[in-house]
């Protein structure tokens, strides 16, 4: 057992060892995502120094202002894992469609869906940010990657994770045995172990919402952020808000220590606004390895089947018994909205 202080590379090829028939290739798919996240950690840490903030003056398939960081963490993760021989197709929230492996290179039997820069209206504030990913087998024959080929539920993930780059910078991934933590060490140029075995509290005392849309929500979910404000000791209420903006921040923190974030679809986007294939999948994946939970409201995250490559969920992530809370509020279930009825009854219709 390989103990703190390791180097991805040694921790990856230690969990090969246990797969007799693993041929390397997936290993080299993780190792190539990690080089791609040194190369944007590189640009980041000195992004006030060299031109690479601010707008490019373009928008993306999003409807969203495209940063230059943007532009460059796309084209970077592009080119790094798209020249390797391992993927067969990538796709990226950035692009609005999929992204095929360069004509003359060998077409691989991996797949990745990606975010290149979550968080990126926060990036001229100096504000943490991220990188998504998500690793899927290739499901075509023959050929370059299809459409289809990134069109998989969550449950197919083989692998998925975060780069968060802060005062620190880490990568956190699952391959569906935990989930492992490495902090980029910048004297050596390596991710070295650091978060071994994450687990999450069932239950947190943090939540993490946008509140500025809350009168665009439904009443499942303005009943239970009132809920989680309110007083009352022997559950732990109230929670603390906490809510910096950058999706892949707000999650890791309430990974470590405990709690929910929530995305609700609002009236504005009915459907939500966070992209299922490049940030729910992923981190609901990591959330459900370290003992979390992610649901819609409705359905579990990684059972949603995507129809499209930039298809919008609502997303409530986190500890297990705080998505199963805000799930009963939202469907009516919770103990607190029958009482909340008996308290004050409809009127009775005049006659």
């Amino acid at each position: 057992m390989l103990q703190r202080a390791a180097t991805l590379s040694q921790f990856i090829l230690q969990q090969e060892r246990e797969f007799p028939h693993a041929t390397g290739e997936f290993t080299g798919v993780l190792t190539d995502i990690a080089l791609a996240a040194k190369m944007i950690n590189r640009e980041v840490t000195r992004a006030g120094l060299v031109d690479v903030l601010g707008y490019t003056g373009g928008v993306n398939v999003q409807g969203e202002r495209v940063q230059k960081l943007d532009v460059f963490a796309h084209e970077t993760i592009t080119r790094v894992l798209g020249s390797t021989g391992q993927l067969a197709v990538l796709a990226s929230e950035e692009d609005e469609d999929i992204v095929p492996v360069p004509e003359g290179q060998p077409v691989g039997k991996y797949v990745v869906n990606f975010d290149p820069l979550d968080g990126s209206s926060n990036i001229n504030a100096n504000v943490n940010i991220g990188t998504i990913f998500s690793v899927l087998p290739r499901v075509s024959r023959a050929g370059g990657g299809t459409l289809a080929d990134c069109l998989q539920p969550g449950v197919r993930q083989l692998c998925a994770g975060y780069v968060m780059y802060g005062s620190s910078t880490m990568l956190v991934y699952t391959t569906g045995n935990g989930v492992h933590g490495f902090t980029f060490e910048p004297s050596i140029g390596e991710f070295l172990l650091s978060h071994s075995r994450i687990r999450t509290p069932r239950r947190g005392r943090i939540y993490s919402v946008n509140e500025g849309n809350y009168y665009k929500w439904n009443d499942g979910v303005k009943r239970y952020v009132d809920w989680v404000k309110s007083d009352d000791g022997e559950s732990g209420r109230p929670y603390s808000s906490r809510y910096v903006g950058s999706l892949v921040a707000d999650f890791h923190r309430n990974l470590l220590y405990g709690g929910i974030f929530l995305y609700p679809a609002d009236r504005r986007n009915p459907n939500g606004k966070l992209r299922v294939l490049y940030e729910a999948a992923p981190l609901a994946f990591v959330a459900e390895q370290a003992g979390g939970a992610a649901s819609d409201g409705h359905r579990r995250i990684l059972e949603i089947v995507p129809e499209t490559l930039h298809q919008r969920t609502p997303l409530f992530l986190g500890s297990s018994d705080d998505v199963e809370a805000c799930v009963e509020f939202i469907q009516g279930r919770h103990p607190a909205v029958s009482q909340e009825r008996r308290a004050d009854p409809e009127p009775r219709p005049r006659r």
